[in-house]
């Protein structure tokens, strides 16, 4: 009989560092702008699933579209002006 323990070790090995790394979570921290006008975006979609969207449905969705916008303009503009690793000095 085969145990499932040792068949996981082959699957998903074990580590003490199960948390995210230092750098995991600065590119988290630096998303999060983004994550967050997403998530109103996707909040203020749900809110008009079951009904006729109001004049003030519409304009929760346009800014929460806007907000997307800008938030995934700004992380590209920060992305752009960050050096890469494959630029030669």
């Amino acid at each position: 009989m085969k145990h499932i323990a040792a068949l996981q070790n082959r699957v998903t090995p074990w580590s003490d560092g199960l948390e995210p790394s230092d750098a995991e979570l600065a590119a988290i921290e630096q998303e999060l702008p983004l994550i967050l006008a997403e998530r109103d975006l996707l909040d203020a979609q749900i809110m008009t699933l079951d009904r006729t969207p109001t004049e003030v449905d519409k304009q929760r969705l346009r800014r929460a579209r806007r907000q997307v916008l800008a938030a995934r303009t700004a992380l590209e503009n920060r992305a752009a002006h960050l050096p890469s690793s494959g630029d030669a000095a």
